[in-house]
């Protein structure tokens, strides 16, 4: 568990950090100017880390199952090199997206006009800026990645069905309830993750305005980055114990 959770940290880090500096050059500036090219890294950075965030929350999902509807197997279900292994398909995945995305957007000519109403470089505001496009440079990377989204999804909604079955099994409240908390931060993360990503990838454009659209986007590239330590580490017994001894050492001096 605790290597999946170090490489979801690194994926938000590099997620939100990939966004987070233009964003705050936007607020002290009406109107801020990025070449096409750091336009284009910058989209390859959101597209490859949100597909591995989407791979690694599924691959944490069957960690979970794992680890409760089979927990005398768990070091050998999930040994390190069945851990390795997951980790390189949540990688290749995010490449493959990201390349997806990247060469769709490299295929067209951009002559016309050059400014978004968006503080980073998503990939529809700026594929309505280029002077001509097929049906496909849309269709593909909506379908690619609606199709990652969809699968991940699946993934987690099979894995707690299977957990929740496995947990109504036990006869103590008390095992029902330390089962249920292994899984609250998990599921919070994923909640927050997908509900907004749904909201930006998947809802019919015309059901939100591009402020909203901002709003939304703001919330998954940089906030939720900033949850996810809090979600995870405010559930470990560890953690809120040292907090406690923090704060009752402050309540001391002050």
């Amino acid at each position: 568990m605790y290597l999946f959770l170090s490489h979801l940290a690194f994926v938000d880090t590099a997620y939100s950090s990939s966004v987070t500096p233009v964003m705050l050059k936007n607020f002290l500036v009406d109107k801020t100017s990025i070449p096409l090219g750091g336009c284009v890294a910058q989209m390859f950075c959101g597209a490859i880390f949100g597909t591995i965030e989407c791979f690694l929350l599924a691959v944490m999902a069957y960690d979970r199952y794992v680890a409760i509807c089979s927990p005398l197997l768990y070091s050998t279900n999930m040994s390190t090199k069945v851990c390795s292994l997951l980790l390189i398909i949540s990688y290749v995945g995010g490449c493959v997206t990201a390349w997806i995305f990247t060469g769709c957007l490299l295929n067209q000519s951009f002559c016309g006009p050059n400014e978004i109403n968006h503080f980073f470089c998503d990939y529809s505001p700026v594929l309505k800026l280029s002077s001509y496009h097929d049906d496909l440079d849309e269709i593909l990377p909506a379908v690619f990645a609606g199709s990652v989204m969809m699968t991940t999804v699946l993934i987690i909604i099979i894995s707690y069905i299977y957990i929740l079955f496995s947990v109504l099994k036990i006869s103590s409240t008390e095992g029902r309830s330390k089962a249920f908390s292994t899984c609250t931060s998990h599921l919070t993360a994923v909640t927050l993750f997908y509900g907004t990503t749904t909201f930006i990838y998947l809802m019919p454009k015309s059901s939100y305005s591009t402020d909203e659209n901002k709003v939304v986007s703001v919330f998954y590239i940089v906030m939720i980055p900033m949850l996810n330590p809090l979600i995870y580490s405010l559930r470990n017994n560890e953690v809120k114990g040292a907090l406690r001894k923090l704060m009752s050492k402050k309540r001391l001096f002050s």
